[in-house]
């Protein structure tokens, strides 16, 4: 297992369609593992792989309670089948956007179609922060961000913070 760097928005491979895994091997099962390990460092609750500027169509995800043992999933090539009606209204983040938060409005509960790391044909019904979080990352994979759905001011805003930040990093690193 390894730790990749996470891509820091803006970058045009977060803004990207990710490409559909044709096979789930050894190289794709150490994507996963190195996904997991990147994602718990953050530390954060989910992941796509192109925030660590991989194109494919994998997600993992965390959403256990922080005291309580890890519950780790992985969806490859996921697709959201089912979305109910009822709204929630939940504080996003991202590991992509450092220390960026926003409220943002999505189906309360999701039923997803998913291979998991074995390959296998999954479909599962998420709520609560799973629910949040499998959109959230499945919006990754289709070139979204969290902050897409918020005004055209405060994006920019965001935007010109984080080119910033990046700016005071590579410089950082320069040292």
């Amino acid at each position: 297992m390894a730790l990749r760097t996470i891509l820091i928005h803006p970058d045009p491979r977060l803004k990207r369609a990710a490409k559909p895994v044709e096979t789930v091997d050894k190289a794709m099962r150490r994507l996963i593992a190195d996904m997991f390990e990147t994602m718990y460092d953050a530390p954060g609750v989910g992941l796509a792989a192109p925030q660590i500027g991989v194109d494919a169509r994998v997600v993992v995800m965390d959403c256990a309670p922080k005291d309580g043992p890890r519950e780790p999933l992985t969806m490859i090539n996921p697709e959201v089948v089912r979305t109910s009606e009822e709204l929630n209204e939940h504080e996003e983040g991202c590991l992509s956007l450092p220390d960026v938060y926003g409220l943002v409005t999505r189906p309360t509960t999701v039923g997803v179609r998913f291979l998991d790391e074995t390959g296998k044909l999954v479909e599962r019904d998420f709520d609560g922060l799973w629910a949040t979080c499998a959109q959230h990352e499945i919006d990754h994979l289709n070139g979204r961000l969290f902050i897409d759905y918020l005004g055209a001011a405060r994006r920019m805003m965001i935007t010109d913070r984080m080119k910033k930040l990046k700016r005071e990093r590579a410089k950082a690193a320069a040292h």
